[in-house]
């Protein structure tokens, strides 16, 4: 019998002390190159805070603002995701700047509030493809039948709550799903404007007009 540690433990994750436990998904180095293109694109985006989305133990976003000012809100159903990024926000410095929201994408933000990026690494694993995955919490990688029911989510919130010119950098598993969101994105809303490729996924910079 596996017997699953909730014992917290920490790990350097682009020089910040980031704290998770297993019913965390576990931060993976590779994604700090989502938090270096979101902090590269924050250098000319418009004013006004930064949004992550899943945010899990707040490490993408937090890295991503670390080297700013702006202010982050960090989004996740996990109440101990939310309680790590909180946590992870204080050691880095930064809690006076950081409001973390637990709670389902739709509920979470404001009708009023803009941004001016939004980070999202959402669960991208097809529900039949989860087990290959077994020291991952199921609710941190389950996407969906084809993977993509909370990266429509997070896409759905960025079209609504991005200011003019602002960016959605996202987080996919592989080519297939980002042609599906180019085929279902309106160009005079948002628009795929660039497409990275990575050890472990894709990249996908979505701007609005």
């Amino acid at each position: 019998m596996t017997t699953t540690t909730t014992e917290p433990e920490e790990m350097d994750f682009g020089g910040l002390r980031i704290a998770y436990d297993a019913r965390v998904l576990e931060p993976r180095p590779w994604t700090a190159a989502q938090s270096a293109w979101a902090a590269e694109i924050l250098a000319t985006a418009p004013g006004g805070d930064v949004l992550e989305l899943c945010s899990g133990a707040g490490h993408i976003g937090l890295l991503a603002v670390a080297a700013t000012d702006r202010r982050l809100v960090c989004v996740d159903l996990n109440p101990v995701a939310c309680d790590y990024t909180r946590r992870n926000a204080g050691t880095a410095g930064m809690a006076d700047r950081v409001e973390v929201r637990e709670g389902a994408i739709d509920e979470m933000v404001r009708d009023s509030e803009r941004y001016a990026v939004v980070i999202a690494d959402p669960p991208w694993v097809r529900h039949t493809e989860t087990s290959r995955f077994p020291e991952d919490p199921v609710l941190a990688i389950d996407g969906g039948d084809d993977g993509m029911d909370i990266a429509w989510d997070c896409i759905d919130t960025a079209r609504l709550h991005l200011s003019p010119g602002g960016s959605l950098v996202l987080q996919l598993g592989t080519l297939e799903q980002v042609d599906a969101v180019r085929e279902r994105l309106r160009p005079d809303e948002l628009s795929v404007t660039e497409v990275r490729q990575h050890e472990r996924g894709v990249l996908v910079r979505i701007d609005r007009s």
